[in-house]
């Protein structure tokens, strides 16, 4: 297996540019909230995603350690999820631009789950 290939993956691309979004985002919450705050929160959960991706599929390891890092990377997509709820209720951001992000967030799971089936590597 190439070192790189968790980089060609549709779900590390969109998870990792949806990361990119959520932190230019969250830019913009109070002044409380942006270090330590929620809005590390989200940033750290957001990027964890990928992180996992990459870290699991990128070493020499087990398949069902491949798999363990799926599913942290699983656990993260939830955990951002969230974030973003409250962020939406605390009025942090627009709940239509909120709730698109959960979309994606969900479709992120969705890619997860089924990379999760299909490790055989």
């Amino acid at each position: 297996m190439a070192l790189t290939t968790y980089e060609t993956l549709d779900v590390y691309k969109e998870a990792f540019e949806l990361a990119i979004r959520v932190h230019e985002l969250t830019e913009g919450f109070p002044k409380h909230e942006l270090y330590g705050g929620m809005a590390d929160q989200i940033r750290r959960s957001s990027k964890s995603v990928c992180a996992n991706i990459a870290e699991g599929l990128s070493k020499q390891m087990s398949l069902p350690d491949k798999k363990k890092f799926i599913r942290i990377a699983l656990g993260s997509t939830e955990e951002t999820r969230v974030w973003l709820a409250f962020a939406i209720r605390l009025k942090y951001m627009k709940p239509s631009h909120g709730e698109s992000l959960r979309d994606e967030y969900t479709r992120i799971a969705q890619m997860l789950f089924q990379l999760q089936k299909k490790i055989t590597f």
